[in-house]
């Protein structure tokens, strides 16, 4: 049986899924791909992304999230070729929707949420319930994120355990003596002022942060012992 014309397929997320599994199966470079393979190119669409959202371009955002479910329709469609344990994006989306519906219980059961802040209440309820396995506060952080990134998850990890209390002084000290920033603008220009005096100085300034980081990571499981 001929495989299905994509584009004839009345449903268009199931014509996109179609149309990977067939590239997936008849692409010779596709074909040798593995999850590994797509890393670089998850990371530089979702940039992209970020790009089109900052932008405010419409047809960039439209055309960037595109191509950022390609990406996960790939993995899907290599996942769905495992010899000892496949999955396919029907299963990736049957557990994303089970997940959403445990998460929003002020929507599809019977708790009430009236403001955001009751919303991540249920949401980090039903999260934690979902990782018992989980033994710090630090788990699910990736290691792999920009340094400046993971700082924000680390610091707001931390204060849960009461670390990170030297650092939060700091920001309150700054915060008394008109030094911190006040928005968003003020803190951009912070930031480049910091990566500008790393560069004078010869310094990795994702390094350093990276390092800095491992200090309070340290700080947080002596906390949690």
């Amino acid at each position: 049986m001929a495989d299905p014309d994509p584009l004839t397929v009345r449903d268009p997320l199931r014509a996109a899924a179609e149309t990977m599994r067939q590239v997936r199966e008849r692409c010779v470079w596709s074909q040798q791909i593995t999850h590994r393979d797509l890393v670089p190119y998850l990371i530089e669409e979702s940039h992209e992304l970020i790009e089109a959202v900052e932008a405010g371009d419409r047809a960039e955002l439209r055309e960037e999230l595109g191509d950022l479910l390609w990406q996960v329709l790939f993995h899907s469609a290599v996942a769905a070729q495992h010899p000892d344990d496949p999955f396919d994006i029907d299963d990736v989306a049957r557990g994303l929707a089970e997940k959403m519906v445990r998460r929003h219980p002020h929507v599809f059961a019977d708790a009430v949420a009236t403001t955001p802040h009751e919303v991540l209440v249920h949401w980090n309820a039903a999260k934690a319930a979902e990782k018992r396995e989980r033994r710090s506060v630090l788990d699910g952080v990736p290691s792999s994120m920009p340094a400046l990134a993971r700082a924000q998850k680390v610091l707001g990890r931390a204060a849960r355990v009461g670390a990170g209390a030297d650092v939060a002084l700091a920001a309150h000290d700054a915060a008394e003596i008109g030094a911190a920033p006040e928005s968003e603008e003020e803190l951009g220009e912070l930031l480049l002022t910091l990566a500008a005096a790393a560069h004078a100085n010869g310094w990795d300034a994702e390094r350093a942060l990276r390092e800095r980081l491992r200090l309070l990571e340290d700080e947080v499981r002596s906390a949690e012992a």
